[in-house]
């Protein structure tokens, strides 16, 4: 009886931290999306006022000081998500969704409303592929870190180089290796997810604060393939 009773036990415990899994990932992807929400509402809000719209585009120091300023909060937010309250860091997430739909509102000048929708929706389906790849497989992707790492370094510098360049050519290449590269990411940050939830065991702020970080990786990861995907097959105005 005794026997049985521990078997019980330790499958109705095994039962619990699963749930408690996968209640953490629906809701670290529940903030993502809320981010997604923000900076759609945001982008298409001010797409619909084309002044507002040229005045962001035409201003470099306006346009780069977002830019920057995006930056800074990722930087910031790494570097003290162990620290800030939970309220605080969702806070300056949702901020960086705000900014960041303030720039996807140039996107409405240069690509038709249904090529932005079409190609949301596709990054949609594809994001899911592998968000449920990096949810379920047995693999574990951290042995790709270091090369998924490289292949962003790479896709940086080399745009970096193409702003001199203006090469067509090497802008499409650098598409296809950044789509290939934020797929990857995209199930290595769900993975990764895991080993936020059983790392805090008994830290539940801070399990919610790298929840957060979660949230912003998967974001970036989402908004990355998105623009990949409009480059490579956006119709352009």
């Amino acid at each position: 009886m005794n026997e049985y009773q521990n078997r019980y036990s330790s499958y109705e415990t095994e039962m619990e931290v699963k749930q408690g899994l996968n209640a953490y990932i629906s809701t670290v992807f529940a903030w993502m999306f809320i981010g997604l929400v923000v900076t759609a509402a945001i982008a298409y809000g001010i797409s619909i006022t084309p002044a507002v719209v040229y005045m962001i585009a035409g201003n470099p120091v306006l346009f780069f000081g977002i830019i920057i300023g995006e930056i800074v909060l990722v930087v910031y937010l790494s570097a003290r998500i162990t620290k800030l309250r939970f309220a605080t860091a969702f806070g300056l997430f949702i901020l960086y969704a705000v900014l960041n739909g303030v720039i996807f509102s140039v996107i409405f000048l240069a690509y038709t409303q249904t090529t932005v929708w079409n190609t949301f929706l596709i990054t949609a389906a594809t994001f899911g592929v592998m968000a449920l790849y990096g949810r379920f497989t047995g693999t574990d992707l951290t042995r790709f870190r270091s090369i998924l790492f490289m292949g962003l370094i790479g896709v940086i510098v080399l745009s970096l180089v193409n702003l001199f360049i203006g090469s067509s050519q090497l802008g499409w290449v650098i598409s296809i290796i950044g789509l290939f590269v934020f797929l990857g990411l995209t199930a290595y940050d769900t993975q990764k997810l895991k080993g936020y939830y059983y790392g805090t065991d008994g830290q539940p702020a801070l399990r919610q604060n790298l929840g957060v970080m979660g949230a912003l990786a998967l974001y970036l990861d989402f908004i990355n393939l998105f623009l990949l995907l409009l480059r490579l097959f956006g119709r352009r105005r």
